[in-house]
């Protein structure tokens, strides 16, 4: 089947994005200037130690951004759905990435080159009020996993995670059960603990009938017990 690459103009994805702040010839440019690629599950979009040319967008999709650790174990530290852009704190910083970027399904990414990205930047106010924001916001999550990663135990971070996931990828605001195909691997991941860990703590959740499994998919089934979980020692 022929892909045919998502036109800015018209991208669903792009209200509520930081490309929403670029204007109708602004975003022609982009269209004109940019690549568009579509990445299988478990394929990366850029690695760690990689020198970055551009900024990534995701039209379709769910991405995760890992980071290795001592023990050489992939760390996500960060989920990303459509609309959101990846690859921008290494880009204005000018250093090599310091995490990598990967495929959690199929997902379609737009590719926009360094010297588009620092053009809009210099000429789009909105544009570069919107990168600061998100820095910023980057820098308050880092912080703030940091607290749970020292302090809260598993259990809760668990719960957390789920959140976050439902957060993150809930469609439909206000939807009762919301379902999610994701690995334990990559959940015990998000988390930051062992696989085993993870599906012990997923069948007393399952016991306590907070969520549902069926193969890779997880539904949750009671949001507010998870959020009580996870404020436990709050």
């Amino acid at each position: 089947m022929k892909f045919s690459p998502p036109d800015c103009q018209n991208c669903a994805s792009r209200h509520g994005s930081l490309l929403g702040c670029c204007k109708g010839s602004e975003l022609d440019e982009v269209s004109a200037s940019k690549s568009c690629f579509v990445y299988k599950k478990g394929q990366m979009v850029f690695h760690e130690g990689g020198k970055p040319s551009g900024l990534y967008c995701i039209n379709s999709g769910k991405i995760k951004i890992t980071k290795m650790g001592s023990d050489g174990k992939d760390q996500i530290v960060r989920l990303a759905k459509p609309g959101d852009v990846i690859g921008y704190r290494a880009l204005m910083a000018d250093t090599n990435y310091s995490a990598s970027a990967v495929a959690l399904d199929e997902a379609v990414v737009c590719f926009i080159p360094k010297s588009q990205f620092l053009e809009l930047i210099s000429h789009n106010m909105e544009f570069s009020a919107g990168l600061m924001k998100l820095l910023s916001q980057a820098l308050g999550e880092a912080e703030e996993r940091m607290v749970q990663m020292a302090y809260k135990p598993v259990r809760e971070r668990l719960a957390e995670a789920l959140l976050l996931l439902q957060k993150t990828y809930n469609k439909e605001e206000g939807q009762d059960n919301f379902t999610i195909s994701i690995s334990r691997e990559d959940l015990a991941s998000i988390v930051g603990t062992a696989k085993e860990t993870t599906i012990r703590l997923l069948s007393e959740f399952k016991d306590e009938n907070i969520i549902s499994a069926k193969g890779s998919n997880i539904t949750i089934l009671d949001s507010d017990k998870l959020y009580k979980i996870c404020h436990l020692y709050d």
